[in-house]
């Protein structure tokens, strides 16, 4: 039983003093990653449905599609549309497509599947919902797809905005 001054190793070393006590984490759990201009952005872990490095062959581009799609990709036997989403929130640096892998975040509401193409993946961290702010600074391309944001004072001035995955996945956008 944890805790319990018996408990030893296979060795007979006393390991309790050892175990330490683990620690809920607060809040909810995030996905950060950042776009070609270095913006950081983040989606809740409830909103992915996978998160993969894709080569860039297979990817497969369709011929008169918006200018904000990649092309499509299988993802096990369903063929799912793949976004630029820095070009998606009006970005004025394109993705670079001439790399070995491509990081994509294939985001789900009900049946609906969409892949974000993005510049580099952060790390899974759990964020605090009660400390995010009202977005400050937001273009009005990305004004309808920030929820909020977290401004982070650790070394300097940090910006970590909440995306609306929903809002990305019903915009009109998508239609020219």
């Amino acid at each position: 039983m944890v805790g319990n001054p018996e408990l030893v190793t296979g060795n007979g070393q006393e390991i309790s003093s050892e175990i330490q006590t683990l620690q809920t984490p607060e809040g909810e759990l995030h996905l950060r990653f950042n776009l070609p201009s270095h913006d950081e952005f983040a989606l809740p872990a409830t909103a992915i449905r996978e998160v993969m490095q894709q080569t860039p062959d297979r990817i497969t581009r369709i011929p008169n599609a918006s200018p904000l799609l990649l092309g499509t990709l299988n993802l096990r036997g369903q063929i799912i549309w793949v976004a630029d989403l820095g070009q998606f929130l009006g970005d004025s640096t394109p993705l670079k497509t001439d790399r070995s892998e491509i990081p994509v975040i294939a985001i789900e509401e009900q049946e609906t599947i969409l892949g974000l193409a993005i510049h580099q993946l952060g790390d899974m961290e759990w964020l605090d919902i009660e400390q995010l702010q009202m977005p400050s600074n937001v273009s009005d391309n990305i004004a309808p797809y920030v929820q909020g944001e977290w401004v982070f004072t650790q070394h300097s001035k940090q910006v970590l905005r909440l995306l609306d995955h929903i809002a990305i996945l019903r915009s009109a956008r998508w239609a020219t």
